[in-house]
C-alpha cells in the first residue's frame, strides 16, 4: 500500500474553478472519506487522483511518486464505481479476472487471484453466474473483487453504495470497512452520506464549493467543527444553529433567554454570534431554558425527536432518550448543556473557542 499526497491542486473548466488549492495527505493504510454536498468537487478530486481527469495546477504523489503525468493504468490504483461497471456478458469469474487478462497475466495466476478475491468476498458459489443473476449487494462485491485482484497501492471508491437500499447500505459499509482493515489498504472514499463517512473513515475531508473546510477524525469534526458549515453537515440529526448575542450580561438566545457570563467571557468580544447546540445535548423543561412551542413530535422507539420554534421563529430539535409525554402545540423550554454549546462568528461562520472547558 502507499500514501497519497496532494499539494496545491486546482481544477478549472474555462473560467470556472471547481477545485481551489486542495492540499491533503492520506497516510499509508488509512481510510479517508471525502464528503460534501452535490457539486462540491469531491468526485472531481477522486477522478483526478485516478488519472481520469487532469488537474490545472498542483502535484499528486502516490507512494512518494509524482503521478501527475502518469497514465491511469500505470498509477497502481483500483477504482470501484457507483454503477458497478460489470460486463453483462461475462461471468463473475470472468469479470474478476478481465483486467488481469488484458495485462497479459497467465491463466494460472489469474485463477489464483480470482479464487483469493472470491474467498475474501464470499463469492465462491457465484463465480459461474452472470451479473443479471446477482443481487445489488453481490454485484457490489464483484466490483470490489475486481479491484482486489489487481493488488493496487490505493483503492478509490466513488459512492459505491448509493444504488443500494438503506438496509443493505448498512451491511455493505461494515463489509467494506472490514475488508479495508483486513487488507491494510489505503482507501479514498467519496460519499454524500455523512453517516457513511463517520462510521467508516479514519479521517474525513469535508468539502464545500471546491475547497476543504476541515480535515480531521470523525469525532474531531463532531466535537470541534471549524465553522458553521461543518457543524451543520456533520451529525445526524444536524446541529441546531440559533442566532445569539453576547454582552456584559452574558450570552442571549432568543428574545428572553439569557445564559450567565462564563469564565471565558473575557476572550469573546461583544456582538452577534450563532450558537450551535447538538439535539442530544437538550433536555425538556417546563420552566428553564429556551422557550419553544412544540411543532412536531417524532417517536422512534429508542428516542423521541421533539421539534420546537423559539419566540424569534428559529426552529430547534431535541433528541430525547426513550418515550416522552409531549404534544404539538405545548409550550415547553429546551434546557441546554452549557458545557457543550458551540459558538460561531455571525459574519465569517468560523468557530470561537468553546464557551466552557
Amino acid at each position: 500500500m502507499a500514501s497519497v499526497t496532494v499539494n496545491g491542486l486546482v481544477k478549472r473548466y474555462g473560467h470556472l474553478e471547481v477545485l481551489k488549492d486542495i492540499t491533503l495527505d492520506v497516510r499509508d493504510g488509512e481510510f479517508v472519506a471525502l464528503v460534501g454536498p452535490s457539486g462540491c468537487g469531491k468526485s472531481t478530486l477522486l477522478r483526478i487522483l485516478a488519472g481520469l481527469d487532469a488537474s490545472s495546477e498542483g502535484r499528486i504523489a502516490i507512494g512518494g511518486r509524482d503521478v501527475g503525468h502518469v497514465h491511469p493504468k500505470d498509477r497502481d490504483i483500483a477504482m470501484v464505481f457507483q454503477s458497478y461497471a460489470l460486463y453483462p456478458h461475462m461471468t463473475v469469474a470472468e469479470n474478476l479476472g478481465f483486467a488481469l487478462k488484458l495485462a497479459g497475466v497467465s491463466k494460472e495466476v489469474i485463477s489464483q487471484k480470482v479464487s483469493r478475491a472470491a474467498e475474501i468476498l464470499h463469492l465462491e458459489t457465484l463465480l459461474a453466474r452472470y451479473p443479471r443473476e446477482l443481487s445489488g449487494g453481490q454485484r457490489q462485491r464483484v466490483a470490489m473483487g475486481r479491484a482486489i485482484v489487481r493488488d493496487p497501492k490505493v483503492f478509490l471508491f466513488d459512492e459505491p453504495l448509493s444504488n443500494l437500499d438503506a438496509k443493505l447500505r448498512v451491511v455493505m459499509r461494515a463489509e467494506i470497512k472490514e475488508l479495508q482493515q483486513r487488507l491494510k489498504a489505503t482507501a479514498v472514499y467519496v460519499t454524500h452520506d455523512q453517516i457513511e463517512a463517520m462510521t467508516m473513515a479514519d479521517r474525513i475531508v469535508v468539502m464545500n464549493g471546491g475547497k476543504i473546510e476541515q480535515f480531521a477524525t470523525p469525532l474531531e469534526l463532531y466535537d470541534r467543527p471549524a465553522n458553521i458549515f461543518v457543524a451543520s453537515f456533520i451529525g445526524s440529526p444536524q446541529m441546531n444553529l440559533v442566532a445569539a448575542s453576547i454582552s456584559s450580561d452574558g450570552l442571549k438566545i432568543s428574545t428572553t433567554h439569557m445564559l450567565p457570563p462564563n469564565k471565558h467571557a473575557h476572550q469573546v468580544s461583544e456582538g452577534d454570534y450563532v450558537v450551535g447546540i447538538r439535539p442530544e445535548d437538550i433536555t425538556l423543561s417546563d420552566t428553564q431554558g429556551i422557550p419553544v412551542r412544540v411543532t412536531v413530535v417524532e417517536p422512534t422507539g429508542s428516542h423521541t425527536m421533539v421539534h420546537g420554534r423559539t419566540e424569534t421563529g428559529d426552529l430547534m430539535l431535541a433528541s430525547l432518550p426513550g418515550r416522552v409525554d409531549v404534544r404539538p402545540g405545548e409550550q415547553r423550554c429546551f434546557a441546554i448543556d452549557f458545557a457543550k454549546v458551540h459558538l460561531f462568528h455571525a459574519d465569517s461562520g468560523s468557530a470561537v473557542s468553546p464557551l466552557a472547558a
